[in-house]
């Protein structure tokens, strides 16, 4: 088994490759790796050269990359598909609840007034390689990004041999079969597909007295509030994954394999997991 782990698009990243160790298994490491660096300078909101940071500043671009483009057009697709419980315009209401930089540059206690919640649901038009956002309208691709990189390395690492990627828990496998954990009792065996979890038990701050975290409730521009922890997703894509787990954190019941693990400790399988 090979491995290799990296940082990227904010998280830690792993990749698992059942080859033979050689020039082969390195090469498509290396790829693999690439592709993720790729995408990072691609789609964080936290690069300032990044093409979705230039987006956010100019509000229209005429000449985006393929890549960018077909994200915005699946994140537009999953807020229509979610009733607007996934929304890629939550990025102004997220750092306005303090997530302004990394997380790993945040203080865990910010200071200063509470935070106010921002407005969500702004207008987004996709035309050809053309993105134009609407006034005061700016994207956050967050989580739909990096299940879209998993999927696309998995892609790519997966023509070497039987492979998972894992970004900080949103994961692809191709052939063979993986035991995945995903709570400290319960681990599924993939073997084809894609898990993810949506949750706040992992970045989370307190701001002016206040417990916050990343999950934006769109109908409010604030985060979250419910008795839900975490909802982790199997589902055909990472892509998918990322938005059913966000939909379901707010509410929305999801036809596929989910777990829930709530604010009293109890862990609840649905979908057809028993």
């Amino acid at each position: 088994m090979q491995r290799r782990a990296f940082t990227a698009m904010g998280t830690e990243v792993e990749l698992l490759l059942d080859i033979e160790p050689g020039e082969i298994a390195e090469r498509a490491l290396d790829r693999a790796e690439s592709e993720f660096e790729r995408f990072e300078q691609l789609l964080s909101r936290f690069r300032a050269d990044s093409e979705l940071s230039r987006l956010n500043r100019e509000g229209r671009l005429d000449d985006a990359d393929p890549d960018l483009v077909h994200v915005v057009g699946l994140a537009l697709a999953a807020r229509e598909r979610t009733g607007g419980r996934f929304d890629p315009t939550v990025h102004d209401a997220v750092v306005a609840a303090g997530y302004d930089r990394t997380f790993d540059e945040m203080p865990a206690d910010r200071t200063g007034p509470a935070p106010s919640p921002a407005a969500c649901g702004g207008s987004i038009r996709v035309d050809g390689r053309t993105i134009e956002l609407g006034p005061g309208t700016r994207l956050d691709l967050g989580g739909i990004a990096k299940g879209y990189a998993v999927d696309r390395v998995a892609e790519v690492l997966g023509l070497a041999g039987p492979c998972l990627v894992n970004a900080g828990g949103d994961l692809a496998v191709r052939g063979g079969a993986w035991p995945v954990g995903v709570t400290s009792g319960l681990t599924l065996e993939l073997s084809k597909g894609a898990i993810a979890t949506s949750g706040r038990d992992r970045r989370r701050w307190r701001s002016a007295g206040a417990e916050m975290h990343h999950l934006i409730d769109p109908s409010t521009g604030s985060p979250a509030a419910g008795d839900l922890v975490s909802v982790t997703v199997v589902a055909d894509s990472a892509t998918d994954a990322e938005v059913l787990a966000k939909a379901a954190f707010l509410g929305a019941e999801v036809d596929v394999p989910h777990v829930l693990v709530t604010a009293d400790g109890r862990t609840v399988l649905a979908g057809g997991l028993a």
